[in-house]
């Protein structure tokens, strides 16, 4: 079985994951997800790459800031305890629009793209990558990837309600080498 090297942005994939638990009306183990990809790709899972942000915590925490920073901190030293994952962490940015607070994770995108550069340094022998995101970002890293013989199988999510999170980037579509939407049988648990 081939290897191959996965890169998580985490901001997305956990958005998508709380979409699939709420239409099956239930958790998923963030993991086997992962591990289902690849033996759905024929690949064996050298490295992950987990990017991600800790949430927003102001000066005085609320109770929900509090909460959410625990659950952050407890998902890191999970992670951070494999030997076969790196985690990379942004920051979070706290904007005010229209007098409503949104968040938003800042610098993953540069990472996740310094790391796929990497790649055919740190791990010579692999030829494809798997790359979990939503962001057209990533097409010149992806353009990048392909020149140098690495092929790039996105896995992404997208739908086509108005006014939805998951809007469909078909610049990143058309860059990718293989391009696969996330699906429910993507988060089930084997046993």
């Amino acid at each position: 079985m081939e290897d191959t090297i996965m890169f998580v942005d985490n901001g997305f994939f956990k958005l998508v994951k709380k979409e699939i638990e709420a239409r099956t009306k239930s958790k998923k183990k963030l993991l086997q997800t992962f591990r289902n990809i690849c033996e759905k790709e024929k690949l064996y899972l050298k490295h992950l790459f987990f990017y991600t942000a800790p949430p927003y915590q102001s000066e005085s925490p609320t109770e929900k800031e509090k909460n959410l920073i625990k659950s952050y901190r407890y998902l890191l030293k999970f992670l951070k305890y494999k030997k076969w994952i790196t985690v990379r962490e942004g920051r979070c940015q706290r904007l005010k629009i229209d007098g409503e607070f949104t968040y938003k994770q800042k610098g993953v995108d540069i990472l996740i793209s310094i790391d796929m550069m990497e790649t055919p340094n740190r791990y010579p022998g692999i030829k494809k990558i798997i790359l979990i995101a939503c962001d057209s970002d990533f097409v010149p890293v992806i353009g990048i990837m392909k020149s140098k013989g690495i092929n790039v199988i996105l896995y992404t999510y997208f739908d086509r309600k108005r006014n939805s999170s998951f809007s469909k980037y078909n610049e990143l579509l058309k860059a990718a080498s293989k391009w696969v939407k996330l699906e429910e049988v993507d988060f089930e648990d084997k046993k």
